[in-house]
């Protein structure tokens, strides 16, 4: 891979992608090529060498990439939205943690660890799911919830409650639990760590005033989290969309005498594909920018931008995955063979529907807000 773009980069992922599902990861040289192109440090800050890249920026290049390969799509997001992190970590860690061009990070945010606080920092054990990208992580992270020698909750001096905790590689055991249906080749097994010591500082409390106030670090970790899955999931229903037109012009059905492009049903079907795809693209790229606008104005992102943001993504992510069974129904038989994209295409966007930031229930919090009901907004 000389010459090292986005089309490059997913080209090649998408030649190989029997080869990616098989390994159950990326191969070493297309986690490098991510990082080659940034998404390693897409939104650590300029000072310790990150790309700071704005949210709107981030879901354009998923997109673009997860046409190609959803797995390699969705590492890159990992790999990106995790560096928003950096903006909340002291300098020095930052600077540790991603100031080399080699840096990539990964983990899974909720707090199912548990970390007690010694003199020098904290001791953390826990198990988590979802390690998409571990496998070519240099640093993992964890939410953990600080409790004391009794499991009860312990906070910090300064208040934190539930620090996301950055380990070095070789503190964390990955554990080969990922055996799935789709976007197979994202690695996200669980992972463990005991006993592990990690120094003051080397965490941050999501959601917290950041180190670093600039307008991305004033947007939210999650909102923009969400926002990454959804242009993932919105480059799938594309590569569908256009999987779908490439073969319907030359395909029968077995019986007809009409291509699937003459027939009526087909026609319907990329129309609403289309339409369904295009316009929870605007949504998204309006929400991610009236939210920029608010952080952009300073403080920390207010809690109906929160909400637009989820809700927004949860919908692109939804709509995506309709889009794509159309057009997986529409292409009939051939469909279903491992030599269509289209198979795995429809595979790897349901499994980006169960996301917890786009689950369907993420709706029902944005109902309760709308219908003016008492509504915790702390998770959005």
């Amino acid at each position: 891979m000389t010459s090292m773009t986005i089309d490059a980069l997913g080209t090649a992922a998408d030649a190989r992608s029997d080869e990616v599902e098989s390994l159950r990861r990326l191969p070493d040289d297309l986690a490098a090529g991510l990082r080659s192109l940034g998404f390693g440090r897409a939104m650590a800050p300029v000072e310790v060498g990150g790309g700071e890249w704005p949210v709107a920026d981030l879901a354009d290049r998923l997109e673009r990439l997860a046409w190609y390969d959803g797995a390699t799509a969705w590492c890159a997001m990992i790999a990106g939205t995790t560096s928003l992190v950096a903006g909340s970590l002291r300098h020095e860690w930052a600077e540790a943690i991603y100031g080399t061009a080699d840096a990539h990070t990964g983990g899974f945010a909720a707090p199912v660890g548990t970390a007690t606080a010694t003199e020098g920092g904290l001791v953390v054990d826990g198990r988590w799911q979802w390690g998409s990208g571990t496998h070519h992580c240099n640093w993992i992270g964890g939410g953990c919830r600080v409790v004391d020698a009794d499991g009860a909750p312990a906070p910090l001096p300064d208040g934190t409650v539930a620090p996301f905790v950055f380990f070095a590689a070789d503190e964390v055991e990955l554990v080969d639990t990922w055996h799935v249906s789709g976007l197979r080749g994202t690695g996200s097994g669980d992972y463990v760590v005991r006993s592990v010591e990690v120094p003051s500082g080397r965490w941050a409390q999501i959601g917290s005033t950041p180190v670093v106030d600039r307008t991305l670090y004033r947007f939210s970790f999650l909102g923009a989290l969400a926002v990454g899955i959804g242009a993932v999931a919105l480059g799938l229903a594309r590569r569908a969309s256009d999987e779908l037109v490439a073969m319907a012009g030359g395909k029968r059905p077995q019986g007809s005498s009409k291509t699937l492009a003459e027939r009526a049903v087909v026609q319907d079907a990329i129309a609403r594909a289309d339409a369904g795809r295009r316009a929870a693209r605007l949504l998204l790229d309006r929400t991610v920018a009236d939210a920029w606008a608010v952080a952009e104005r300073g403080g920390a992102l207010d809690a109906p931008s929160r909400i637009a943001l989820r809700q927004a993504a949860t919908h692109a992510t939804q709509t995506a995955a309709e889009a794509v069974d159309a057009c997986y129904h529409a292409g009939g038989g051939t469909a279903v063979y491992s030599s269509s994209p289209l198979q795995r295409v429809f595979r790897d966007v349901h499994v980006a529907t169960q996301h917890a930031m786009v689950a369907p229930r993420t709706m029902e919090v944005v109902g309760r807000s709308r219908l003016g009901l008492p509504t915790d907004v702390r998770q959005l």
